[in-house]
C-alpha cells in the first residue's frame, strides 16, 4: 500500500510570521468568527424572512426554478459580476452567469446575479483624471458586493472578476459575508500580441519624440488587442496567481485563455465547485477559509512571482476585512527568504501565457509546499486541500474536465524550480529613513542600481516631471521626488507614465531613481522606485520637508531611504503644503467630488489605503 508523502517541516522564518500575524490579530480575528458564526447559525432565507421579502426576492425567477428554491429548499447562487464590455479581461463574463444557471439546474439548485460591480481598466485612465479614482474603486466595489450580497437569501455565492482593484474589492465585500461558501471565477488572459519587451522600446522612443503617434498607437494595439487580461505579470494577473495561493479558485482556472476549450467547463465547474461545499455540509465559508495561513500563502506566492506591489495595500486590506492584521514588515521578513521562481514581464521577457506554458501557478504552488514555504494545512475549496492546485486542467476524451502534475519546469528561463531559483530572496523590499516607509520592487533592477545617491528634484505631479525631462533638465544622476501623489492627496493613482522618462535617462547611462508616496504597481521595471512613502506628504509626511538639491541615498541592500541632511536642520526644516491650485484640481471633476469622504478617511498605505475604519 503506498503512503502519502510527507509534509514537509515549514519554514522557520513563515512560521514565525504566521505566529506573530496570528498572535498581533487575536482580538479582531475572535470577533470576526464570532460574528461569521452568528450569521452561518440562521435559517435559510426563504425559511426566516416574512413572505413578502421571499416573494420579491425570487419574483422574476422561472417558474421551476423559483419551485426548487422555495419548495424544495435547493441552494442558491448569488451571482457577483464585475462584467463590463470597456475592459478587455472581463468582457468574456458577458454569459458566465447564463453558463453557471444551467448548470445550476442541471445540479438540482438556483442561481441568481445578485448584482454588478463598477470595474475601471487603470490602462486607460492612466496619467488622467479618472486614474484618481483607481484605488478607492476598490472599496466602492466592495461596498457594491456587499450590497447585492445584502439581500440575503444565498447560500453560497460566485465572484466574477480578475483585474486591478476588482479582486480585492470583490474579496473584501465577499469576507464581510464571511459565513457563505464562496468561490472566485476569472476569465484568463488574452493571447500574446507585440511582446512586452518590445511595446516598451516602442514607448521609450515615444518619449523622446522618435516615433509618431500613429507609430505608438499601432504598437499599443498590437499589445492589447483582444479579450482577456492584459498579458504582463502586473496586478491583476498577480491578482489570480494569489487567488490559486488562496485555494480560492477551481484549481488551474487562473492563465486558461478566453475562448479556450477548458474555460467554459471550468466555468460551470465553479459552480458545481460551490455547491458540492453547500451540500457536503463542509464548513468552509470564504470567512473560515481566509485565515492567518491562507494570508501567508498569498503573500509568499507573490514574493516568489515577483508580483505586483499594488499587494503590499490590496492585502493587507483584504486580512483587515477578515480580522487578520499585518504590515510591511511581515512582507519584509518573508522576502528575505522566499525564493523568486519567475521570471515573467516586467521581471524578465516572458509573458503570462508563457509562463503558464512552462508550468504556471501549479509548478509554483508545488515548488512552494515541497520546500516549506508555504502552509499545506489550510482550507480550500476542493476537499482535497491546496495540493490539488499544484494541478493543470485539461478536457479529458469525453470532454470532462482532467487534473495532471505541473510536471518539471517546461521553460527554466521562465520558471526554476525552489533548489534552483533565479534569486534566493523574493522581489519586494522595505525601506526605512527619515523619509518615513516605503517598499522597492528589486527584481528587475540591475544589482548595480540597488544603491542610488543623487541630488534630487522635487516635483508637485506627474506632468511638472515630465515637463523637465522634455526640457533636458534631468539629463543627469538624480532621484526625482514626486509627491501629493498619496491616498489623502489624490486618492494614491499609478504612476506609470514616469516609467519610460527615467528609463531613457538609465539608459543614457545616469543614475537615477523615483521616490514617491503614489504608486507603481512594479511597472518601475528597471528603474530603481521607492513607491508608498508613508506617512504620504498630505498627512504631515517628511516628504513634505524635501527641498531640491537634497542629497537623497536609496540604498535597498540595506534597506534605508535617507534624506543626506544633517538631523538638527532636517528636525528644524518645516514642512510644505499642498498647493492650493493642485488641492483644488484634485478634487474637482470627473467625479471625483464623489469621493472627498474617502480621501479625508483613507488610512495610510501600510494600512491597507482603507477608507471604511
Amino acid at each position: 500500500m503506498a503512503t502519502a508523502p510527507l509534509t514537509p517541516a515549514l519554514h522557520p522564518v513563515v512560521d514565525a510570521v504566521t505566529r506573530r500575524i496570528r498572535e498581533r490579530s487575536a482580538s479582531t480575528r475572535g470577533a470576526y468568527l464570532a460574528q461569521l458564526d452568528i450569521a452561518a447559525k440562521r435559517k435559510p432565507g426563504t425559511e426566516r424572512m416574512g413572505c413578502a421579502n421571499v416573494a420579491h426576492a425570487f419574483a422574476a425567477l422561472p417558474g421551476s426554478d423559483k419551485f426548487k428554491v422555495v419548495a424544495e429548499k435547493a441552494p442558491n447562487i448569488g451571482i457577483v459580476t464585475a462584467y463590463n464590455d470597456l475592459l478587455s479581461a472581463h468582457a468574456p463574463l458577458q454569459h458566465y452567469p447564463d453558463l453557471i444557471k444551467a448548470e445550476a439546474r442541471k445540479q438540482g439548485a438556483t442561481a441568481q446575479v445578485a448584482g454588478g460591480v463598477p470595474a475601471m481598466c487603470d490602462g486607460v485612465t492612466q496619467g488622467f483624471e479618472g486614474m484618481e479614482l483607481s484605488l478607492f474603486s476598490r472599496d466602492a466595489i466592495a461596498m457594491s458586493t456587499a450590497i447585492a450580497l445584502s439581500h440575503d437569501v444565498f447560500d453560497c455565492a460566485l465572484m466574477l472578476g480578475v483585474c486591478d482593484k476588482i479582486v480585492p474589492g470583490l474579496l473584501i465585500g465577499a469576507l464581510h459575508f464571511g459565513h457563505l461558501p464562496t468561490v472566485f471565477v476569472p476569465a484568463g488572459p488574452m493571447t500574446s500580441g507585440l511582446s512586452n519587451n518590445d511595446k516598451s522600446k516602442v514607448r521609450e522612443k515615444a518619449a523622446q519624440g522618435l516615433v509618431t503617434r500613429d507609430e505608438l498607437l499601432a504598437a499599443e494595439s498590437a499589445a492589447y488587442h483582444g479579450p482577456g487580461t492584459c498579458t504582463f505579470y502586473g496586478t491583476a494577473n498577480s491578482n489570480q496567481m494569489l487567488l490559486e495561493a488562496m485555494g480560492l479558485h477551481v484549481p488551474g482556472t487562473a492563465f486558461i485563455n478566453p475562448g479556450n476549450s477548458v474555460r467554459e467547463e471550468l466555468t460551470r465547474e465553479a459552480a458545481r465547485t460551490v455547491l458540492d461545499i453547500t451540500r457536503a455540509k463542509r464548513f468552509t465559508p470564504i470567512g473560515r477559509q481566509v485565515d492567518e495561513r491562507c494570508i501567508v500563502n498569498a503573500m509568499v506566492a507573490l514574493l516568489a512571482t515577483g508580483g505586483s506591489t499594488n499587494h503590499l495595500i490590496h492585502w493587507v486590506a483584504v486580512a483587515r476585512a477578515a480580522g487578520i492584521v499585518i504590515d510591511w514588515n511581515d512582507f519584509s521578513a518573508l522576502s528575505d527568504v522566499v525564493p523568486l521562481l519567475t521570471r515573467v514581464y516586467p521581471n524578465g521577457s516572458a509573458d503570462v501565457n508563457q509562463f503558464q506554458a512552462a508550468g504556471g501557478p501549479g509548478f509554483v504552488i508545488r515548488e512552494l509546499l515541497d520546500a516549506g514555504f508555504m502552509h499545506a494545512d489550510v482550507l480550500t475549496v476542493r476537499s482535497g486541500g491546496l495540493r490539488e492546485f499544484c494541478n493543470i486542467p485539461a478536457a479529458a476524451a469525453d470532454g470532462r474536465l482532467e487534473w495532471h502534475d505541473a510536471g518539471p519546469s517546461q521553460d527554466d528561463s521562465v520558471v526554476r524550480p525552489a533548489t534552483a531559483p533565479f534569486s534566493t530572496s523574493g522581489g519586494l523590499k522595505l525601506l526605512q529613513g527619515n523619509l518615513g516607509r516605503s517598499v522597492i520592487k528589486i527584481s528587475a533592477v540591475p544589482d548595480d542600481r540597488h544603491t542610488i545617491e543623487a541630488p534630487c528634484r522635487v516635483f508637485d505631479s506627474q506632468e511638472g516631471l515630465h515637463a523637465a525631462f522634455k526640457a533636458g533638465e534631468l539629463d543627469q544622476d538624480v532621484v526625482c521626488v514626486v509627491r501629493w501623489q498619496g491616498p489623502q492627496a489624490n486618492g494614491m493613482p499609478e504612476l506609470h507614465k514616469l516609467t519610460p522618462p527615467l528609463a531613457v535617462l538609465q539608459g543614457k547611462g545616469f543614475r537615477v531613481a523615483l521616490v514617491t508616496d503614489g504608486r507603481m504597481s512594479g511597472a518601475s521595471g528597471k528603474v530603481p522606485a521607492a513607491i508608498h512613502v508613508s506617512p504620504e506628504a498630505a498627512a504631515g509626511g517628511d516628504l513634505a520637508k524635501v527641498r531640491d538639491g537634497d542629497v537623497i541615498r536609496l540604498d535597498a541592500s540595506k534597506g534605508t531611504l535617507q534624506v543626506l541632511v544633517e538631523p538638527a536642520e532636517w528636525a528644524a526644516r518645516p514642512l510644505a503644503t499642498m498647493p492650493e491650485a493642485l488641492r483644488g484640481a484634485n478634487s474637482v471633476g470627473m467625479g471625483r467630488e464623489l469621493f472627498a469622504n474617502m480621501r479625508r478617511n483613507a488610512l495610510a498605505a501600510e494600512q491597507g489605503a482603507c477608507t471604511w475604519f
